[in-house]
């Protein structure tokens, strides 16, 4: 059986904070093959990930490798970009929101070794095996809405290789590979909720998928070869129509 519930009466979270402890102290208890999925933000401010910003915009300049698409509305310009972790993502992952009043907050430098150190310090603590994923909002291509996904993980398979086995009708799956680590992230997000302050939530009943040895949440980065959709419409248009101008040329 599947059981998720957020942890309560986690603190405002400042840099240095031991969090394993502070989650170890409200947790209570925790069992073999638990899954703990960690909101990225206070991952970010134990780490100290504030940066002195008086305009976001910069921040967000300074955070991007790679503009995806730029959208002008009434309230000023959305930037989808990749991030230094490979993430694409709103504003590179850049929040003002919570944070001290002329900073922003940046996303955690390593998620996949900062999910690694909660783990094994809650391991030790706690004497059963678990896994940890940090997690973060992100928009989606085609879908309205936000959810939460994997952008940091230890100990867990975030993606679930099933090509080779057969369906329940005999049938071979050749490219059937659940993002296991975004379905327990936005599970947890329905129990912690954007609003309610409560950052961290137990994942329980899935066991089957711990394992030592799984790669980081950065596995689940779409490598360029691979991603049909690299640039927004606008984007891409600009590029092909600039790349015809130079060809016209020569």
């Amino acid at each position: 059986m599947l059981s998720v519930w957020a942890i309560e009466g986690i603190p405002e979270i400042v840099a240095g904070d031991d969090l394993a402890r502070i989650i170890g102290d409200l947790v209570g208890s925790l069992e073999e093959g638990d899954i703990l999925a960690v909101t990225s933000k206070i991952v970010s401010k134990a780490e100290g990930r504030f940066v002195l910003a008086a305009d976001r915009e910069q921040a967000i300049t300074d955070e991007t490798v790679r503009v995806v698409a730029t959208k002008v509305h009434h309230g000023g310009v959305t930037r989808i970009v990749e991030n230094h972790l490979g993430i694409v993502a709103a504003a590179a992952g850049v929040d003002a929101s919570n944070t001290p009043e002329g900073t922003v907050l940046l996303l955690p430098r390593d998620p996949d070794a900062s999910a690694l150190r909660l783990r094994t310090a809650l391991e030790y603590r706690f004497g059963v095996r678990l896994g940890v994923i940090i997690t973060d909002t992100l928009g989606r291509a085609w879908r309205e809405g936000q959810t939460d996904a994997a952008i940091g993980a230890s100990g867990v398979r975030v993606l679930d290789d099933l090509r080779g086995s057969l369906d329940t009708q005999g049938r071979r799956l050749d490219v059937t590979i659940p993002a296991t680590g975004d379905e327990i992230a936005s599970a947890a997000d329905l129990v912690k909720r954007k609003s309610g302050g409560l950052p961290v939530a137990v994942v329980r009943g899935l066991a089957h998928l711990l394992d030592e040895d799984a790669e980081g949440a950065r596995s689940l980065v779409r490598p360029a070869a691979n991603d049909m959709f690299r640039l927004g419409t606008d984007e891409a248009w600009n590029q092909g129509f600039a790349a015809g101008q130079r060809d016209a040329r020569e």
